[in-house]
C-alpha cells in the first residue's frame, strides 16, 4: 500500500463519493433557498426565510433565535445560511479547503440540530419520519466527521494542488538555505 495514501482505491472512492454527495446536498440547499420564489403544483412559493424554522425552534437555543427574530436579524440569518451552504457545498464538491468546509458544515449542522433536537417520539410536522434524538442532521454531521478524520481533500480535489504547491515551496526554501551555507 502506498505510504502517501494509506487507503485502498475502493476506500478512497467511497470517501470522495461521500464528500461529493454531502457537498451536493449543501450546494443544492443553498441554491434552492436563493432561487425561491418558485412554482409548485399548488402555485407560487414565497421567498425562503428561516423565520418559520427559528420560531418553531424547541432546542436549547430557541429563546436566542426568537430574540434574534424579534430584533430583525432574519435577513442577516437568511443570507448567512444561504451563502454558508453554497460555500461549504463548493468546498466539499471541489475538494478545496476541505477541512475548513467540513468545520463549516459541522457548525451549521450543529446549529440546525440544536435548533430542534428531536425529543418527541411522534412524527413532527414537516418531517417524513419520526425521530428520537437521532435524525438526518445528526447522521450527516457524523458523516462530515468521517470526512474530516480521513482528510478527503488529500485524496482527491484541489487541495492536492495546494499541498503540492506548499511542498514545492518548502523544498525550494530548504534548498536555498542549503545552498547559501
Amino acid at each position: 500500500m502506498n505510504s502517501e495514501r494509506p487507503y485502498t482505491l475502493g476506500q478512497q472512492v467511497v470517501l470522495v463519493t461521500l464528500r461529493t454527495l454531502i457537498g451536493w446536498h449543501f450546494l443544492y440547499e443553498g441554491f434552492y433557498k436563493i432561487i425561491l420564489p418558485a412554482w409548485s403544483s399548488q402555485g407560487p412559493i414565497g421567498r425562503w426565510t428561516s423565520a418559520g424554522y427559528l420560531e418553531a425552534a424547541s432546542g436549547p437555543f430557541a429563546s436566542l433565535f426568537r430574540w434574534m427574530i424579534d430584533r430583525g436579524w432574519t435577513p442577516w440569518i437568511d443570507n448567512f445560511v444561504k451563502i454558508s451552504l453554497l460555500v461549504i457545498g463548493f468546498s466539499l464538491i471541489l475538494g478545496l479547503f476541505t477541512r475548513a468546509g467540513c468545520v463549516g458544515a459541522l457548525i451549521l449542522l450543529a446549529l440546525f440540530y440544536l435548533t430542534s433536537v428531536p425529543f418527541a417520539v411522534i412524527k413532527q410536522p414537516g418531517n417524513e419520519g419520526a425521530y428520537l434524538i437521532v435524525n438526518k442532521t445528526l447522521i450527516e454531521a457524523a458523516a462530515v466527521c468521517v470526512l474530516l478524520a480521513f482528510n478527503t481533500g488529500a485524496i482527491a480535489g484541489f487541495d492536492l494542488f495546494l499541498v503540492k504547491k506548499k511542498r514545492d515551496y518548502e523544498t525550494n526554501e530548504i534548498n536555498e538555505t542549503y545552498e547559501s551555507t
